[in-house]
């Protein structure tokens, strides 16, 4: 499976596929937190559920994350329920604490 990638400046995405088979974890920097980031939406079509694209999706992001020495905050609610379930994956890098912005 080929995930790229695509920095939009102010957050991003990981992407596989294309068209109507294109499968994507979004992220967003968490406020003032600049290290860390919010992983905010995960999204797989019907079509190809049930093949574990959603967690090789995660599995690359978290990998990424940490090579940029970022912690995540797992506001999607499939990347929540992987970072409960898999505390040995990802303990590493979950955080609650995302200052919003204009406060210090």
């Amino acid at each position: 499976m080929d995930i790229k990638h695509e920095d939009h400046g102010r957050g991003g995405l990981f992407v596989t596929g294309e068209g109507d088979q294109r499968a994507e974890l979004t992220y967003s920097p968490a406020g003032l937190q600049q290290d860390a980031w919010v992983f905010d939406h995960t999204y797989v079509p019907e079509s190809l559920r049930g093949q574990g694209i959603a967690e090789k999706l995660l599995d690359y992001a978290v990998d990424f994350a940490r090579q940029k020495g970022k912690k995540v905050v797992p506001a999607c609610s499939y990347v929540r329920a992987q970072f409960e379930r898999h505390p040995d994956k990802y303990a590493d890098l979950a955080t609650e604490e995302a200052k919003p912005f204009g406060r210090v």
